[in-house]
């Protein structure tokens, strides 16, 4: 069975990003044909890139990477749950994606972005990443908006349609997996 993890896409606190993460597990664990986790990126205290060897050559040093490279390693994909700040992704998720190198070698990403403009910023410049990654990433998003799914800015209210769309992004995320785990 297919392991797939929500990963969260910062560390701020009192971060949307938790609540916008749980809701995309309801709506995935409802599927029987993979298996679903929550990787709060929290939980791995990663501090700012701190490996003196470049994650390519994977010589990991610190008990943390060693962590965090256990967990990446065992997911067959991911669904990135994402704020935008100032038109970019947070650097705490930058900081997680840079720490290792081929336990992301191919997988597949889908992408659940927020902010004022939906998050889509965040999540284009998170594309380029995972080419680097060698990562691929499938074309549905799911966007969501400030304005529109958060009263106040702060309490998660999505509109129903975007469950439409979240199983739309895990229908050619669970795809993408599947085919790429025969490379690895």
């Amino acid at each position: 069975m297919l392991k797939i993890g929500i990963i969260t896409g910062t560390t701020r606190p009192g971060r949307n990003n938790i609540a916008v993460a749980n809701w995309v597990k309801e709506i995935a664990d409802q599927r029987k044909d993979v298996s679903f986790e929550l990787v709060d990126i929290l939980d791995y205290e990663l501090p700012l890139l701190d490996e003196a060897i470049p994650a390519s050559m994977g010589q990991y040093m610190n008990d943390h990477t060693k962590k965090w490279a256990s967990k990446v390693a065992e997911l067959d994909g991911f669904v990135f749950v994402t704020p935008e700040y100032n038109h970019s992704f947070s650097p705490s998720l930058k900081n997680a994606l840079d720490y290792v190198y081929a336990e992301w070698n191919n997988k597949a990403a889908g992408f659940v972005s927020y902010g004022s403009a939906g998050g889509v910023r965040a999540v284009e410049q998170l594309r380029q990443i995972m080419a680097e990654l060698q990562v691929a990433d499938v074309r549905a998003q799911v966007i969501l908006s400030l304005f529109t799914d958060f009263e106040n800015f702060s309490v998660f209210k999505p509109d129903a349609r975007h469950e439409n769309n979240v199983n739309a992004m895990l229908d050619q995320l669970i795809a993408w997996s599947g085919a790429l785990k025969t490379l690895r």
